[in-house]
């Protein structure tokens, strides 16, 4: 996607939508810029953030300058600005605006004259140019948190009902191996090698525009409760150009039943968190930990994400037949 350039502070509260996936209310929002990996928008909730955690966190990740865009009542926006200021000042990190923003218009915190009218000064994101590119650029900007949230629920009506009995199928066809006199390790090995073949072809498939059937969805959410499976499906997102990967996630997150999720979502989160896309990947994590709390890909994920740390500096840096050598060696380590 091509970056936005925000110029001004008029510029940050148009971007700052596409840049979360969603319009923030209750929150303060950190734009994070000047430093070795782009920017960054930080969000969080109002009326009580966390000052320096967010300062330490910015100021470990090499951010030098930051906007800070205040959505909320005057009175919680000022208190938790003036804190978030005077720790990012602490910390080393120049504000170069901050600004309430609300119903359209928006007040600078840092205008010491006649510079702002008292009623705020105008906005109308619709309108502008920055907008389009971002539309045109693929951003989305959904009216609300909940509302990126709901991108990812379990399909309901005949849809939902389809995937069932195709996940009946699915969890008949592969626990009857494990009851034809098959050993557990041949019951995974079996699994694994299903997987590792299917899973490359359906992507494949899908980015040709052919998406998985209702009956091959419910298989890849079987086998992906292999974590050499999970892990195939890990090393063939495309870092660079993760558009494919996050239309594919995002579809097989809605489609399996909710013990199937796990996966899927935090597949779809490490996706979303290559393209830049943070409130994407923090909700698909949410659907990730809401199906197994203890899932481990999501619970580290998650971590990466709160220490700030950019996607460039977390790439998993290995091939699929890299990753098939990986797995032979311990298979060989633990058969010696």
């Amino acid at each position: 996607m091509k970056p936005m350039v925000i110029r001004s502070a008029q510029d940050a509260i148009v971007a700052v939508p596409y840049l979360l996936g969603f319009h923030p209310s209750a929150s303060l929002v950190v734009v994070a810029f000047d430093g070795p990996d782009g920017t960054c928008a930080v969000r969080v909730d109002l009326p009580s953030p966390d000052p320096a955690n967010v300062s330490g966190m910015l100021a470990a990740n090499g951010f030098r300058r930051v906007l800070l865009l205040a959505y909320g009542t005057p009175e919680e926006s000022t208190s938790a600005t003036a804190a978030m200021h005077a720790a990012l000042v602490a910390a080393g990190i120049e504000v170069t605006e901050a600004v309430r923003v609300s119903d359209g218009r928006w007040w600078s915190f840092t205008c010491d004259g006649d510079c702002c009218p008292p009623e705020g000064t105008p906005y109308d994101i619709g309108s502008s140019v920055l907008a389009a590119e971002a539309t045109l650029a693929g951003h989305v900007a959904l009216p609300g948190r909940a509302d990126l949230a709901d991108t990812l629920r379990p399909l309901t009506g005949p849809a939902r009902q389809a995937m069932r009995e195709a996940t009946i199928r699915a969890e008949r066809r592969y626990l009857g191996w494990a009851r034809d006199d098959t050993s557990s390790f041949e019951f995974q090995a079996h699994l694994v090698r299903e997987g590792v073949a299917v899973l490359p072809a359906l992507l494949a498939r899908a980015r040709a525009g052919t998406r998985p059937s209702n009956d091959e969805a419910a298989r890849l959410g079987f086998l992906l409760t292999e974590l050499r499976v999970r892990d195939e499906g890990w090393v063939r997102i495309d870092e660079d150009d993760p558009a494919a990967d996050i239309d594919f996630w995002r579809d097989i997150v809605r489609r399996v039943q909710p013990p199937y999720a796990a996966a899927p979502a935090a597949l779809l989160a490490f996706a979303a968190y290559a393209a830049g896309n943070g409130g994407l990947a923090n909700v698909a994590l949410d659907r990730a930990l809401e199906a197994d709390p203890t899932y481990s890909m999501a619970v580290i994920l998650r971590e990466v994400m709160a220490a700030g740390i950019p996607p460039t500096r977390a790439r998993m840096r290995m091939t699929p037949q890299e990753l098939a050598a990986a797995y032979h060696e311990d298979e060989t380590r633990q058969a010696s």
